[in-house]
């Protein structure tokens, strides 16, 4: 089996798709496989420079004339919630977090399809059955974990949150999280990154990863939030979000 590293790895580029996040743009990735030994070194290499994995996928934008997608990282140590990111705290404080193999259930896919449905009505992921869904979860060649949240006074102990994430040398990246549209006082995106935060500070790493910003995008605003944020600005590297 050929072993993939930093030299040697062919990348590849999309044809070009409507933006989902800007009007009117196109976007293109450039992307290449993890496979081999070395691919949780890869991943973490490439993932250093603003690549994003999706499955055996590792790719970032590569759009022509628009570098308005910035990956974007959590400076945990410095982190300081505000005083709606404390009662969010408060709030959840009956929710209990079970960090699990990446394997994927019934119960998680029923919950994934709900907020889909209330979230992302129309969207290219709605159309995904459990298959679909289990390859999302389980086609990983790197280490990662599935991290569920349950109401823990409730009798059954539904499951309200789930995140699908990375786990990295220097802390966690979230590949993907869903939560039950039901429960909207409980802020349960938010919560879910603080948790994340939390794990990394339990664990004495550095950073949450979030994936893509894009400034213009008000789907993405909640993202800037989390002070202190670092963008990957190419050769500069990470840089506060403050200085770009």
């Amino acid at each position: 089996m050929t072993e993939h590293t930093p030299e040697n790895t062919q990348l590849f580029l999309t044809a070009a798709m409507p933006c989902p996040y800007l009007p009117g743009r196109q976007e293109r990735k450039l992307f290449t496989h993890l496979t081999g030994r070395r691919a949780a070194s890869l991943h973490h290499i490439l993932s250093d420079n603003g690549f994003r994995r999706s499955q055996n996928l590792i790719y970032r934008p590569a759009c022509e004339g628009c570098s308005a997608c910035q990956s974007v990282r959590i400076v945990a140590q410095d982190f300081q919630p505000s005083g709606r990111f404390r009662r969010v705290l408060r709030t959840n404080a009956d929710v209990t977090v079970e960090v699990r193999p990446p394997q994927a259930t019934a119960e998680q896919f029923d919950l994934f399809k709900r907020y889909l449905s209330a979230r992302h009505s129309g969207g290219g992921m709605t159309q995904m059955g459990f298959l679909d869904y289990e390859y999302m979860v389980e086609d990983t060649p790197v280490q990662s974990v599935l991290v569920e949240y349950r109401l823990r006074d409730h009798p059954d102990q539904p499951l309200i949150a789930v995140a699908l994430t990375d786990v990295m040398p220097d802390g966690l990246s979230m590949v993907y999280s869903f939560f039950d549209p039901d429960q909207q006082r409980r802020s349960l995106g938010n919560f879910v990154i603080l948790d994340h935060i939390g794990q990394v500070l339990s664990a004495n790493l550095s950073y949450v990863y979030l994936g893509y910003w894009v400034k213009d995008s008000p789907k993405m605003a909640y993202k800037a939030e989390f002070k202190p944020l670092e963008v990957q600005h190419g050769p500069l590297g990470w840089i506060p979000l403050a200085n770009v």
